[in-house]
């Protein structure tokens, strides 16, 4: 046999064996258990050599590429793929995608889909327990790692760094055991322009922001097309979709102008195109409801979930923190508001959940007051108070009657000078001097004494037992009928001769008028021709600053007149004594 026969015999004896050793296979990447409605996923045709062809349900694709990349799948992406090569073809693999949520949620804490070569940022894991058993993976072209991440057990959440390295794009998840997250798939753009759609597939009903970003800038004016046309030129540089249908699916671009002046007051005006990225508006899962039933109560509610759903999740999420999302314990549709925030709930249903629910935002609810601790302390100050008017009340009643003495010599001064007093009850009492041990006629008085039954006194001399006295008052009497006051003098003592008792001298009289608030007393004789205080046989004034008269404070109470005539016999008896 020749060199060309042998030859040819090798060649076929390697693609007999290349056809039965190497059967192309289907598998799928990531290798999730289950696939969720919104995963991007990638089936992978293995074995064989040559040019490929794709089927599903039979029916071949247009899809020639060892890699077939589904993104955002749903219940439409169900079948059964094969991949053919070189007249080989593989068994076919299913693929079921359930119509629910995963356990967890895995997103961007800032940033859309795209980062430019070299980037990275930070994904989010958030669970409904303790995050600490959670891996996270991420998927780059046919080979997969595992991911470091930092775990908070107070919120219930991990993160993790996000990087590309060299790869157009990745695919990254978390699980722990058979429960899973769902899957972020972020793509790498070399331009300084890049259009940034969500790293999660749009919802249908929900708006939906696309951003035309600029690397290390901010677009000035952005113009945004789909599938080659123009759909909006504005100022701004977000374009917002308030309410994403599936019409709304397609490629999307933008194109920006913007300058650096961060860097340089005269920065140039530059422009550029982004990449074109895809939007996919999905219909997802069943989504639940929340409204109030009344101000303390929420209600949680789900049209579309099917008989399987019957289980109840509450969540509530600070106001200041999106991520800081806990898992309340109530397992009923029905819960009540204990304090302000996000609530949002949604339902167990077999594999997976419903959909999560709008937030509801209850306000903070005013903090319950204790009044028990302050109705303590009333009381005690009430009876502080009535204690001390008691105390009060009593001192009062021992020294009802009774005039704090004077402090003898302290104010008293010369010349028939006031002695300060004090007054400690209801009436006023004025002390004008103390008389009792004194026989020369410097003209002393004698302390005003209150009797309670016949009202207010004042004494402005004792005359019962001096005889040498010059000019002793005798006291005034209250009467009630009448509010005169009776002249200190009596008339009929007029004319007499000196040295007989107080009669003698020229006998003036002083007026006492009553005003309900002050008495004046005339000391000295309106008839005398000698001057106030030094006449022998007169009334000796009293050193009042200019004045010559002294007020008594009265408390409304009038006086009677002296009884002239009881008075007068007095006078006469004595004078012949």
């Amino acid at each position: 046999m020749d060199m060309r026969s042998l030859l040819t015999l090798s060649v076929l004896l390697a693609l007999v064996r290349e056809d039965k050793g190497e059967k192309p296979a289907v598998s799928l990447l990531p290798r999730f258990p289950d696939v969720f409605v919104g995963d991007d996923v990638t089936l992978a045709c293995k074995g064989g050599g040559g040019p490929i062809k794709w089927l599903i349900n039979g029916i071949p694709l247009s899809h020639q590429d060892s890699l077939m990349i589904l993104t955002a799948v749903t219940s439409k992406n169900n079948g059964n793929y094969e991949c053919e090569r070189a007249g080989s073809k593989s068994d076919p693999y299913r693929l079921t995608v359930e119509e629910l949520e995963p356990h967890a949620q895995l997103s961007p804490s800032i940033g859309g889909a795209v980062m430019t070569k070299g980037g990275g940022r930070n994904l989010v894991l958030q669970v409904d327990d303790d995050p600490t058993g959670w891996k996270c993976f991420v998927l780059r072209g046919k080979r997969g790692f595992m991911l470091g991440t930092t775990v908070d057990k107070m919120k219930k959440r991990a993160v993790i760094f996000a990087e590309l390295k060299e790869a157009k794009r990745a695919t990254f998840w978390c699980k722990n055991g058979t429960r899973r997250s769902n899957a972020v798939t972020l793509k790498m753009t070399e331009l300084r322009v890049m259009l940034e759609p969500p790293a999660v597939p749009a919802l249908m009903g929900e708006s939906v922001a696309l951003r035309c970003a600029v690397w290390g800038g901010k677009a000035e004016t952005a113009i945004f097309y789909k599938d080659k046309l123009l759909i909006a030129n504005i100022t701004k540089d977000t374009y917002i979709i308030t309410n994403a249908t599936q019409d709304h699916t397609g490629q999307y671009r933008c194109h920006a102008t913007y300058r650096y002046s961060h860097i340089s007051a005269e920065a140039a005006l530059q422009e550029g195109d982004s990449d074109a990225q895809e939007l996919n508006v999905i219909g997802g899962p069943p989504a639940t409801t929340v409204y109030s039933t009344s101000p303390e109560s929420l209600e949680c509610f789900c049209r579309d979930c099917p008989a399987d759903c019957t289980s109840y999740y509450w969540y509530h999420t600070l106001l200041n923190d999106s991520f800081a999302r806990r898992k309340l314990p109530e397992n009923t549709d029905i819960i009540t508001i204990k304090e302000g925030g996000l609530f949002s709930c949604r339902m167990k249903c077999g594999k997976g959940f419903s959909r999560f629910s709008k937030v509801y935002k209850a306000k903070p609810r005013p903090e319950s007051v204790n009044v028990l601790p302050i109705m303590v302390a009333a009381i005690l100050m009430i009876l502080g108070v009535l204690i001390v008017v008691l105390i009060a009340l009593k001192r009062r009643r021992r020294g009802g009657g009774s005039v704090q003495a004077t402090a003898q010599g302290k104010d008293k001064k010369k010349d028939g000078d006031y002695e300060q007093i004090q007054l400690t009850d209801q009436a006023v009492y004025h002390t004008l001097g103390e008389n009792k041990d004194k026989d020369k006629a410097d003209g002393g008085y004698e302390a005003l004494t209150k009797r309670q039954e016949e009202g207010m006194y004042h004494t402005l001399g004792e005359n019962t037992d001096k005889v040498k006295a010059e000019g002793g008052y005798e006291a005034l009497k209250k009467r009630q009928e009448e509010g005169m006051y009776h002249t200190l003098g009596a008339a009929e003592s007029q004319g007499q001769g000196e040295g007989q008792g107080q009669s003698e001298g020229q006998g003036g009289y002083e007026a006492l008028k009553s005003v309900k608030a002050e008495v004046y007393q005339t000391l000295s004789s309106a008839d005398s021709k000698t001057p106030a205080g030094e006449s022998e046989v007169g009334y000796e004034q009293l050193p009042q600053k200019d004045k010559d008269y002294e007020a008594v404070a009265v408390e409304e109470n009038p006086y009677e007149e002296l009884k002239a005539g009881q008075q007068d016999k007095k006078q006469m008896s004595k004078e012949k004594e």
